[in-house]
């Protein structure tokens, strides 16, 4: 019954996350192709794409003529007095006059300064942006599910340590009793012995509450209807892929990256903006077409309706030859948005190299801290199994043993968060380079 107590909340909380409905299994590619078909941010950006695409159309830069089809009915009702002379005058009461007419008209710019190109041009380059822009909220989106995937398996294995933990203090516990009904220890030891396992049964417990909490990240992250449901990862540890080498990522990264394409993409238009500016110095010519119709209705007249239709056409030729300077203006302002977004550029590519340089120092640091800690772990690996045997003779006093103890599960908690930090390190590297996606294969 003591020892039922010690372990009651490890053991309920163990039996929520037994019980309920079956756990599904995920490998990396199950939560990334989740992610890529239910995630709602993602959604949202694949919508916006989607209007940048539909603007980019021949009829919106204007290279297509515009048809108008109109109609119209109107009337008037009027009383006339007309005077002769100063004695008599006649009054003509209710003249009801209409009109009705109709007009198709086209319209077409032959000529515009070049800004039916370059517009077109301007938005062939918005609707680049927006795919870029999916593509980057895709990039994040799996590099969010990577890590989160990750740090789903580190916490599993931390749990794990934490159940070595108990175990550890349940075999002290044993070992402390015996020698106590024995008559060899003092009760003192055996209530030092529960006090330590109790308090890693409490870190037990809230062990599975981290674990639980990395579980609806994940689920949060692919947008399933369940948050709260159950899985297990066919990965059980961290790899780290320990070959990744700067200069070739370097390369990749000034060619690939995503946010330097966007930024590349922003100086483009700000060109097309400039042109578009400059264009309104050039003359204009537009034609124009169009078929009239109009009949007139007269209630006191000799001519009662008198009808009217043809052709109209013509050409329109011009040129702005003052507007208040607005137009210097912006070109002017063109002109400095233009280097503007050339300065960003310049800033979005050194920022991307600073990152690169400092994430793969990281990156290298970690790799041997690995190797550091596995040896660590080795060796308090061994000083357990002779501590434990010292502590069974009665050589070793219980705070030294706890002490051995907890070197041990630090060793393999801080290798773990090492190999996490690296894995993380790792994706941050293949984010910037633009092959996230390597993720996926």
């Amino acid at each position: 019954m003591m020892k039922t107590r010690l372990f009651l909340l490890s053991l309920l909380v163990t039996a929520v996350y037994s019980t309920g409905n079956a756990q599904q299994v995920y490998d990396k590619k199950d939560c990334i192709a989740t992610g890529l078909e239910r995630n709602y941010s993602l959604l949202v950006s694949r919508n916006s794409e989607a209007i940048a695409e539909n603007n980019y159309t021949i009829g919106n830069a204007g290279y297509l003529p515009t048809l108008d089809l109109s109609g119209r009915h109107n009337g008037t009702l009027n009383d006339l007095r007309t005077n002769v002379g100063d004695t008599s005058s006649t009054i003509t009461r209710n003249i009801h006059n209409t009109t009705s007419s109709g007009s198709l008209s086209l319209g077409l710019t032959i000529f515009d300064g070049f800004s039916v190109t370059t517009t077109y041009r301007k938005l062939g380059e918005l609707k680049k942006i927006g795919t870029l822009n999916t593509q980057l909220a895709i990039e994040n989106l799996v590099a969010d599910i990577v890590a989160g995937y990750y740090n789903y398996i580190q916490q599993v294995r931390l749990l794990n340590n934490l159940k070595y933990a108990v175990s550890l203090s349940k075999e002290r516990l044993r070992i402390d009793e015996d020698r106590y009904f024995l008559g060899s220890s003092s009760k003192l030891q055996v209530l030092q012995s529960k006090v330590y396992l109790n308090a890693d049964s409490s870190r037990l417990s809230k062990q599975y509450e981290t674990v639980h909490a990395a579980q609806i990240r994940l689920n949060e992250l692919m947008a399933v209807d369940d948050l709260n449901g159950q899985f297990v990862t066919r990965d059980t540890t961290i790899d780290v892929n320990q070959q990744i080498l700067y200069e070739k990522l370097l390369e990749e990264t000034l060619a690939n990256n995503t946010s330097l394409q966007i930024a590349s993409a922003n100086k483009t238009i700000s060109e097309y903006d400039y042109k578009l500016a400059k264009s309104r110095s050039y003359p204009y010519l537009t034609a124009s077409s169009g078929y009239n119709y109009n009949f007139n209705t007269f209630s006191n007249s000799t001519n009662t309706n008198q009808q009217t239709n043809g052709l109209s056409y013509g050409l329109t030729l011009g040129v702005n030859l003052f507007d208040g300077f607005n137009q210097r203006r912006s070109i002017n302002n063109s002109s400095i948005e233009l280097q503007s977004k050339e300065l960003r550029y310049k800033e979005m590519e050194q920022g991307v190299k600073a990152d690169l340089i400092t994430i793969y120092s990281a990156y290298s640091n970690f790799l041997r801290l690995i190797e550091l800690e596995k040896q660590n772990l080795q060796t308090a690996t061994e000083n357990l199994t002779i501590a434990m045997e010292r502590y069974k003779l009665g050589n070793l006093s219980g705070i030294d043993l706890r002490e051995v103890q907890k070197s041990l599960l630090d060793a393999r908690e801080s290798l773990l968060s090492v190999q996490y930090q690296t894995k993380l390190s790792e994706i941050s590297l293949n984010l910037i380079a633009g092959r996230i996606m390597d993720y996926y294969k």
